[in-house]
């Protein structure tokens, strides 16, 4: 299966990816994850994306497309992959369907996690705080919002399109939020 979770900042995406990928055996591939380990371990990349990253930008599309496809092309997507963070923007949209034409793929779903903004911004700032993440400051998460809102918040609406969405409430427990991504998917949730 091959799909994408979208969702803003703080909206649980990491978290489903990772359950929702092992129970499909597939990879959850999380572009904020390569941002962060390249931050980490103060790679070329790295650098250029803490930039972005800490002024709550987005990193520029070509750095942020050519990972991607390298990533798709890899062994272990071949037969499916959960895309988390990606795309953001139409631009990469129409890179990512450039990227599964090449690859002789579709998409089979995109999950949309719909969450309260107040309670996002909660969640990060409590990660924030158990997570060391300097990125993630209560002025930084509301202008991610911002952005979410105004560039990727469009891409449900060409995928909607498509009909390729599948809006999940993602307020509620992670085993709630993780059991309607399930359902929206068509598969049972796994036993917790």
């Amino acid at each position: 299966m091959r799909i994408i979770l979208m969702g803003p900042p703080g909206a649980g995406k990491g978290t489903q990816a990772k359950v929702v990928a092992e129970r499909l055996g597939i990879p959850a591939i999380s572009t904020g994850d390569i941002f962060r380990a390249n931050v980490a371990e103060g790679t070329a990349l790295g650098v250029q994306a803490k930039r972005y990253m800490d002024a709550g930008e987005y990193v520029p599309d070509e750095v942020t497309n050519g990972m991607v496809r390298d990533r798709l092309a890899e062994d272990d997507a071949r037969e499916g992959f959960l895309l988390d963070g990606y795309p953001r923007t139409v631009a990469q949209v129409h890179e990512l369907d450039g990227m599964l034409t090449a690859l002789g793929s579709s998409l089979d779903a995109v999950v949309v996690l719909t969450v309260d903004e107040d309670e996002v911004v909660q969640r990060l700032l409590q990660r924030a705080e158990t997570e060391g993440r300097t990125d993630d400051t209560e002025p930084v998460i509301r202008h991610r919002q911002e952005v979410y809102a105004k560039e990727t918040a469009p891409l449900i609406a060409v995928y909607g399109e498509r009909g390729l969405v599948r809006e999940v409430d993602g307020m509620g427990s992670v085993d709630e939020v993780r059991a309607r991504v399930f359902a929206a998917l068509g598969t049972d949730a796994p036993a917790s």
